[in-house]
């Protein structure tokens, strides 16, 4: 066997890497540009501002049954675990202090904003991809209409809008769905539950969880326009576009709250 033939494989490997790290670079590269002509159009935002109260209305507005219904049960299951948890160990006078503090900083913004990367991220990768290929977003450029202005920044302001609002609504829904489970099946007291809550309540939880939220709104509107202006293939490629845009909008939302959590509390 040739020497050249022994090699062929490797090459082909460390092509393959090489090819995936370059486009990993040119993604970050047209996400900046993105970004940078983002801010750019957010001073327009009063002339298009019939088209952000109609993205907010869409990512926020028809988003808050499915938040509500996922709340309840991050409140309830909470709950369980907390008073599972404290069993023996910690007085369950401080069981609305654990689920408070446990919806308010982590599990209502980053729950919120997985299921709305699931939801409105899935669809603005969609409707653009969908443009993309079927060369509507060349119609506007043509039309001297800027992309950036007329389809990412009402987007992208509903995102960064809509998300704490989604959130302060998780937030609610999550704590009375713990208290119910607590009421009802852990034998905790009504009283017992909101005043552990309280005593230990602070502004810059909420703060904190608010601004996770915001963070994530733009994650999402970022990343789902980004997919769905680098859409091609017709059909194909607008449903691998969508794929993408889900599953990184989640990785980022994961990987920003940690980097947060470990700038505000760490």
């Amino acid at each position: 066997m040739k020497t050249h033939d022994i090699n062929r494989p490797m090459e082909r490997i460390l092509g393959m890497f090489g090819g995936k790290i370059i486009r990993f670079f040119a993604g970050i590269g047209k996400v900046t540009l993105l970004v940078k002509s983002l801010i750019f159009n957010l001073p327009f935002f009063i002339k298009r501002r019939h088209l952000v109260l109609e993205q907010m209305l869409f990512m926020g507005v028809n988003s808050l049954p499915l938040v509500i219904f996922t709340s309840i049960f991050t409140g309830a299951v909470s709950a369980v675990q907390a008073a599972y948890q404290f069993h023996n160990y910690v007085p369950l006078r401080y069981l609305g202090t654990a689920v408070g503090k446990a919806v308010v900083i982590e599990l209502g913004p980053v729950l919120t904003g997985l299921v709305v990367a699931g939801r409105v991220g899935a669809a603005i990768a969609a409707e653009l991809g969908t443009m993309k290929v079927t060369e509507q977003i060349d119609a506007l450029e043509t039309m001297a209409l800027d992309p950036v202005e007329f389809l990412v920044m009402p987007r992208y302001l509903a995102g960064l809008i809509m998300l704490p609002v989604l959130t302060v609504f998780a937030d609610v829904v999550a704590i009375l769905g713990g208290l119910a489970v607590s009421v009802w099946f852990v034998g905790v007291s009504s009283y017992t539950f909101l005043n552990g809550f309280k005593s230990f309540f602070e502004m810059q939880d909420l703060f904190a969880g608010l601004f996770k939220a915001g963070v994530f709104g733009s994650i999402i509107a970022i990343i789902g326009c980004y997919q769905g202006f680098i859409t091609e293939g017709g059909a194909e490629g607008v449903g691998e576009s969508t794929t993408r845009a889900v599953v990184l909008s989640s990785v980022l939302i994961l990987v920003s709250d940690y980097m947060i959590a470990h700038l505000l509390f760490g």
